[in-house]
């Protein structure tokens, strides 16, 4: 029998490089479903990705003097190196620049075209260019935009429509025939009250003003409009239109397109409506979950101003707590479907309540007494008395209850759950008083019951977290004498007894640290305090940098500048800004080291032309010679981007 499909999604990502803990709250919580399907012995698809195209990448390029994918390849690497360390295990990662990508989404917009669906005219409009979106003047809130509150201009020029005004009933129909379809049900209501019964209009999904995008490649002078190329991605990222059509065959239609509820309007109106279009079956679900808000205001990179004090920099968030404890107060924390809200102090103290005291606690206080009590053996079950029955029922009960929760989206509920089983092992503890139960030689057997209850309890606990958690879990069962790793569904939660007597318990280290709030609290606000005052300074220094004395020209000629060809990369030992590269510059190959580790991953720099002072004295770094250096860019803020060439060149070429 083949095995059940589950195919999920996250929107693809506008690569600002400005990302926080915002961000990753989508891609987290689509992580967490697709581990849960596998580990129901589903065959999962998960997909994520960045949107790379359009009006904002064309003008910060330019501004920036580079080609809009040399500016957004590092902002790229850079999202990619957050999910890996919030271990995010995503099946695919799909870039709008792939090119199976861009050939999907002319072959789609051609279809749309020859159908009938596509029509050229010219769209006079207010248009946003952050949000990339064109307003009517009626729809402008005080002649701003009304999503984001922004500028907008009007512009008029010739493009491509697609007849989107023709699907309003269609899409009501569907809506009314599946209650489930948009999720949770007060989107559904925006939906219809706000757009579809006020009427649809075309949609423009062509632009001749901007050339950085997909080219529509029977008019030459159109780039495809980003909503068609970035909707599509669900679809060719799956092969659609590719000529292997397999992966699409297999997981299409999708279980689960998960969204943030500003982009609703894109997944569940306008997606459909192309869908429709080209006569595909309709994703199974599309979900639009709240906001992050920190102090009561969205966090997001038009507002990252009003953050205040909290530290939102994931990569910080997991240096300085762990990828578990980020990922849990995401998934716990916020209602689903509702806006949630970020402080420094709610994370601390999810982080010491649930973790460090319940979980934590329970695993500590458990691998110690059956340590001190019998010698790290797990002893035998035994005969069950008192409370026993009320535990084993509770431990019984909990898959069946996430599962539930899980089907209704409620990752936090499912959560709840788990840690319901914790609290009721820790207050099994203090009604079965095991220290004192070991005072006593007649009482050894039930002393051991005890722990072998609690052990279990703790075992069952550790296999329901894998999805959520991705480190700790294994850690667990570890103490017990559990190959976490070898454990991959939920086959042996859904009764109690698995675990078995003569296993080695290891006494379990600290899993997580409690954390003096009040201290921690205070040196993260004098820290992002800090940062903000000094990038206040910065523009003003940066204008005011020394100027250097002027140079002859037979002191420029001094300087030897050639090109090289990146041939490896990798990141230096115990050094977060230092990457090694060896660069071959004409006939010889040369080792570099680079402070350019935050801005450009190992895999970036691979196959990149570079400028490379050549005749610059070698020099130790790190206790690595370096023979070189690799010519960057500054901006106002320090980030750095490397020089490199428009077109291609041979390695060792003089620069001039």
């Amino acid at each position: 029998m083949e095995n059940k499909k589950y195919y999920i999604t996250t929107p693809i990502y506008y690569p600002s490089g400005n990302w926080h803990i915002g961000h990753t709250y989508t891609t987290v919580i689509c992580d967490t479903f697709a581990r849960y399907h596998k580990m129901l012995k589903e065959d999962v698809f998960f997909l994520t990705g960045t949107d790379e195209h359009g009006q904002k990448v064309e003008g910060k390029a330019r501004e920036k003097g580079v080609t809009p994918k040399q500016f957004v390849d590092p902002l790229v690497a850079e999202l990619k190196e957050i999910w890996r360390l919030l271990d995010v295990k995503y099946d695919r990662f799909i870039r709008t620049t792939d090119e199976d990508h861009v050939k999907g989404v002319q072959k789609i917009f051609k279809a749309l075209y020859d159908k009938g669906k596509i029509y050229k005219s010219t769209y006079e409009g207010w248009y946003c260019t952050p949000c990339e979106s064109f307003w009517t003047k009626t729809q402008l809130v005080g002649g701003k935009c009304p999503d984001c509150g922004r500028e907008v201009k009007l512009e008029t020029e010739e493009s491509y429509f697609f007849r989107l005004s023709e699907y309003a009933d269609k899409i009501l129909e569907l809506y009314e025939d599946n209650p489930e379809f948009l999720q949770p049900r007060s989107r559904m209501n925006e939906m219809v009250n706000n757009f579809l019964k006020p009427g649809l209009q075309d949609l423009c999904v062509s632009r001749t003003s901007v050339k950085w995008g997909v080219p529509v490649d029977f008019d030459r002078g159109h780039t495809v409009y980003v909503w068609i190329d970035a909707l599509s991605n669900y679809i060719t990222a799956l092969g659609y239109g590719s000529g292997d059509e397999r992966l699409f065959n297999k997981f299409w239609p999708a279980d689960l397109h998960m969204t943030g509820k500003e982009i609703i309007r894109f997944h569940a109106i306008i997606w459909p409506a192309i869908l429709m279009a080209l006569d595909l079956p309709l994703p199974k679900q599309v979900y639009g979950h709240g906001w992050l808000l920190i102090g009561g205001d969205k966090l997001s990179k038009s507002k990252a101003d009003k953050v205040s004090t909290e530290l939102t920099d994931p990569k910080e968030l997991v240096e300085r707590y762990g990828c578990d404890c980020v990922r849990y107060f995401l998934l716990r924390e916020i209602p689903f479907g509702s806006d949630g809200v970020y402080t420094n102090e709610s994370l601390l103290t999810r982080i010491n309540s649930d973790l460090a005291n319940d979980l934590g606690n329970l695993v500590s206080r458990t691998t110690a007494m059956i340590n001190q009590y019998f010698g790290g053996v797990l002893p035998e079950r035994g005969e069950q008395e008192g409370t026993d029955a009320e535990l084993v029922s509770v431990a019984e009960g909990v898959y069946g209850k996430v599962q539930a929760a899980m089907n209704a989206l409620d990752a936090p509920a499912a959560l709840e759950e788990i840690f319901r089983l914790i609290d009721r092992a820790n207050k099994y503890i203090d009604e079965t008083t095991p220290w004192i139960l070991a005072k006593d030689d007649s009482k050894k057997a039930r002393l051991g019951a005890v722990m072998y209850n609690l052990a279990e309890c703790i075992r069952i606990a550790a296999v329901m977290l894998k999805p959520y958690l991705t480190v700790c879990p294994d850690k667990i069962l570890g103490f017990l004498g559990i190959d976490g790793e070898s454990v991959k569904d939920f086959d042996t939660v859904k009764e109690f007894g698995c675990l078995k007597a003569g296993a080695k318990i290891e006494k379990a280290s600290p899993l997580f640290p409690r954390i003096d709030i009040k201290k921690e609290t205070a040196e993260i606000e004098k820290l992002v305090l800090s940062r903000k005052a000094a990038e206040q300074k910065a523009p003003e220094s940066h204008k005011n940098e020394d100027i250097k004395p002027e140079i002859t020209i037979d002191d420029f000629a001094k300087i030897q500048l050639k090109t090289g060809l990146v041939l490896t990369a990798e990141k230096v030992e115990k050094s977060d800004k230092l990457l090694k590269m060896s660069v071959r510059v004409g006939a010889e190959t040369r080792t570099i080291v680079s402070g350019i580790a935050k801005y450009y991953t190992p895999e970036e720099m691979v196959g990149k032309t570079v400028v490379v002072v050549a005749n610059l004295k070698p020099a130790k770094l790190r206790g690595i010679t370096s023979e070189g250096m690799i010519l960057c860019g500054e901006d106002s803020e320090g980030k750095l981007t490397i020089v490199t060439t428009l077109s291609e060149i041979e390695s060792g070429a003089t620069v001039r």
